[in-house]
């Protein structure tokens, strides 16, 4: 881990150039952010997001980091992954959110 490593804007943890990473769009592509602002995410914190709301909630109420870590439905796994080392991944429980 180096002191230049990017900070994950989501769990507030440093992400080693090893680690799984990925960029995720503030704006959802679907929904009107092809072109929009990006964050490097953990893969991990990524695929929580993902897992935990609808496109339409992200575009809608959910476009910035703040947001995303205020949301009281992430406050579990912010909590459980503080605890983790920068580099861990693992497979996020359960299947994608059901779609309604």
């Amino acid at each position: 881990m180096s002191t230049d490593d990017p900070i994950c804007p989501l769990c507030l943890r440093p992400i080693p150039s090893h680690a799984r990473q990925s960029l995720h769009h503030l704006t959802p592509k679907l929904k009107g952010g092809k072109h929009g602002a990006t964050v490097r995410l953990h893969q991990i914190c990524h695929n929580e997001i993902h897992k935990t709301f609808s496109e339409a909630e992200l575009a809608r109420d959910l476009n910035t980091p703040e947001a995303l870590r205020a949301h009281p439905a992430l406050a579990p796994f912010l909590g459980w992954i503080a605890k983790r080392p920068p580099e861990f991944h693992a497979r996020s429980s359960g299947g994608r959110r059901k779609r309604k």
